[in-house]
């Protein structure tokens, strides 16, 4: 995230699942394809999208624009 903010590009989106439970990697890819859907326009566009288990946290790259 600091790198990202440093550099104030809108490009690599990245995921970043916060849900301690999915440990294993198939898991994983089943949260992450299921939300894909909600989530695709963004990380076109730029984004650091943040998967918890009961919420979705999206932000618009480059951080810290106004």
């Amino acid at each position: 995230g600091t790198l990202l903010a440093q550099m104030q590009t809108n490009k690599p989106s990245f995921i970043l699942l916060r849900w301690p439970e999915l440990r294993r990697a198939q898991d994983q890819v089943l949260v992450v394809l299921a939300n894909l859907p909600s989530i695709e326009a963004d990380l076109d566009a730029g984004a650091v999208v943040v998967i918890e288990q009961l919420r979705i946290r999206i932000r618009a790259l480059p951080i810290g624009r106004e």
